[in-house]
This record gives C-alpha cells, sequence and structure tokens, in this order.
C-alpha cells in the first residue's frame, strides 16, 4: 500500500458552518443563514450540497460540522448522516481560526496524525470530480507537512476575492499539480486585479485548507499562542463531561482572527505553504449579482427567478428576483435589477450595486431594526 492511500485513510473533512452573509439580506438572516439556503435552485442547501461534494472523499462518519448553537437543528434536519460526535457547537461567533482550529484539536486528540481539510458551507462548486482530484493531490502534500490551500483558476479580474501569488512546481508524489506559494494578496482594487489576472501567477483564494492537523495547530501556535492554548484546553475538555464548564469559561476569551492571518500568511513567509490549482468553477455567492450570474450561465438578458411559488411578470427586464411572499411582482423595462422580497422586508437594488447590501445591514444594526436581521 503507498503512503498516498494511507493518507487518504487519515483524511477528515471539516464544515465550517457560521457566517451569516450579510451581502445576502434580507434572504440570509441570523436565524436563517446564507448557507441554509438554496441559491442555485438545485433543491438543495448550499450546506447539503458541501456535504455531498465531501462524503465521497471522507465518508459520512468523517465529516465535522462546526456551527453556531442556533443553527443545530436546522444542520442536522440537512444532515441525517451527520454523527453526534461530529456535531461542534460554537456559542458565538469567534472567526475562522477558532473554529477550524478546535475542530483540529479534537481530532487530533481521538486520532493523532488525522490530516483535516476545511472546506466552507456556503459556496457553490461545478465539477465534483476535479474537486475531488484536486482535494486527492492536496491530501499527499499536506501529508509531507506543508499547509496546503486549492487555489481556483480566475476567469475575471474579480476584486471580492484575496488571491495567491503561486511560485514554483514542487516535486510531491501524488501531488504533481502542487506549487509553491510566493503570497497570499488581500483584496485587489480593478487595477491590479486585471494585472493578477493577465500575469497568469495568481489564483484565487476560496478558502479550502488542507493540512496534518498537528501542522495546522503548530503554525497557529507560532502566531497565536495564546489562542492555541486556549483551543489545546477546549480539546482536552471536549469528549468529557467537562466540556460545558470548559467552554463557558474559555470560548468567549479567544481572538477573533481568520485563518488566513494566524496560518495561511506566515506559512507562506516560511516557505511552508502549498497551493493545488483547481480546475473546477467555483462561486462563493458572496452576493446577489454572483446568484444571478449562476442562473444566467453568461447569458445577460435573462431574469432568474428563485422561491418556491414566486409570482413574476417580467417584460424585458433582466437580473434577479427572489421571493419568499405570494405577493405579485412586475417588473417593466428595468435591467439588471436585484429584487428580493420577504414577508417583512424587500430589497430593491442592482447587480452593481450588491456589494453595498452588507452596509444597509449594517445600518439597522446601528438604527436599532433588529427585528428584521
Amino acid at each position: 500500500m503507498s503512503h498516498s492511500s494511507d493518507a487518504l485513510d487519515r483524511f477528515y473533512s471539516v464544515i465550517p458552518a457560521g457566517g451569516i452573509g450579510s451581502r445576502l439580506w434580507p434572504l440570509s438572516r441570523a436565524d436563517a443563514p446564507k448557507f441554509l439556503h438554496d441559491l442555485t435552485g438545485s433543491g438543495q442547501t448550499l450546506l447539503r450540497a458541501t456535504w455531498d461534494r465531501l462524503a465521497p472523499l471522507a465518508g459520512d462518519q468523517r465529516i465535522m460540522v462546526v456551527t453556531g448553537r442556533a443553527h443545530r437543528a436546522a444542520v442536522e434536519e440537512q444532515l441525517p448522516e451527520l454523527a453526534d460526535l461530529n456535531v461542534v457547537l460554537e456559542s458565538e461567533p469567534r472567526d475562522s481560526s477558532a473554529a477550524i482550529g478546535l475542530a483540529a484539536a479534537i481530532l487530533e486528540r481521538r486520532e493523532p496524525g488525522v490530516i483535516i481539510g476545511s472546506f466552507a458551507a456556503d459556496h457553490v462548486i461545478k465539477g465534483p470530480a476535479a474537486f475531488r482530484q484536486a482535494v486527492v493531490e492536496a491530501i499527499a502534500a499536506a501529508d509531507t507537512g506543508l499547509i496546503v490551500t486549492i487555489g481556483i483558476q480566475p476567469t475575471e479580474p474579480a476584486i471580492g476575492f484575496g488571491y495567491i501569488k503561486t511560485g514554483g512546481p514542487l516535486d510531491i508524489d501524488g501531488a504533481p499539480s502542487a506549487q509553491s506559494v510566493n503570497s497570499f494578496v488581500e483584496k485587489p482594487s480593478p487595477a491590479t486585479a486585471k494585472r493578477y489576472l493577465s500575469s497568469g501567477q495568481y489564483l484565487w483564494n476560496a478558502g479550502m485548507f488542507i493540512a496534518r492537523a498537528d501542522r495546522l495547530l503548530e503554525e497557529i501556535g507560532a502566531s497565536e499562542p495564546e489562542l492555541l492554548a486556549g483551543l489545546l484546553e477546549l480539546a482536552e475538555a471536549w469528549d468529557t463531561p467537562r466540556r460545558g464548564a470548559v467552554v463557558d469559561q474559555v470560548w468567549p476569551k479567544l481572538k477573533k482572527i481568520a485563518i488566513d492571518y494566524s496560518v495561511a500568511e506566515p506559512a507562506a513567509v516560511k516557505g511552508k505553504l502549498a497551493v493545488i490549482p483547481g480546475q473546477f468553477d467555483w462561486d462563493d455567492v458572496g452576493d446577489f449579482a454572483s446568484i444571478a450570474k449562476i442562473h444566467a450561465n453568461g447569458r445577460k438578458r435573462d431574469l432568474a427567478i428563485l422561491g418556491e411559488g414566486a409570482r413574476v411578470l417580467a417584460d424585458s427586464s433582466s437580473g434577479i428576483v427572489v421571493s419568499h411572499t405570494k405577493r405579485m411582482i412586475a417588473l417593466i423595462g428595468v435591467d439588471d435589477i436585484v429584487v428580493v422580497d420577504t414577508p417583512d422586508a424587500l430589497l430593491v437594488t442592482t447587480s452593481a450595486n450588491a456589494q453595498k447590501v452588507k452596509a444597509v445591514v449594517d445600518a439597522l444594526r446601528l438604527s436599532g431594526s433588529s427585528d428584521v436581521l
């Protein structure tokens, strides 16, 4: 048996299902976050689709979901196969280093040598075979002690994503397309994004991380020693009757920091970060414009309609309508419009302004209108 097939046997998927997705308000809310919606019209929520992508790689018994206490029932209803042991509940959101780091610490205690892969619960991926191929390569690369990410071949100069600057090819058994990473780059300006695209040296950072759990924890410890200490304390108590007390005491004090900053960037500086270029379609459905794009399949003139029983009458209009009411919505002569209708809130904007919805949510919060959040 080769080393790499053994690595696949030690693989465990982690799905951090946090994040409200405030750019998708009023559809996405605190009690109905983005991952619990069907945004592709497939009849499946994003969370369920994520599970179905990962189950062939890890097996139903080797997928852990990290989510908020409030979402437990909805998550378990979506994922009846999810083992009780693999539900990790956060008392409050503490960003991705805490969520993924805690999963790593718990799994490493249960199964030393485990390789974990973290995949967001609310992304849309087309091309499951190519996705699996990339993950299998990432697992082989991670087994050598590298922190590995899967980068996406950019199709346009997007400014909503971070970028990964690739170095040269790495010679790794079982991971022929692995490349070194020179640096992680924050969301660029439009001009910079165009430059990245034409250089061919940059990939989109899709927030997928694969690593041996011990290596992931080591990198967190190098950059955030207090965070690591808290995670290890939690993991030690996790499978014991002391869990509740220790969570109440330790969780609120954990530092909020994205895993990109605590692990990926420092690892890149040390030459310990690798990337597998993913040859599949990926979208983080960050706003209503990207949902419209998924439904349009590149056709600009179409109106996408989402929502069971949506009643829409349209004449020479394009964009997207999401309706969760029985109200008749009539559109006449409007281009690239976004209409989202829910029983207690209505959003009207355009695709070009879809990124600004988050600002509306912040304003609502400040004005005390939290009943619609």
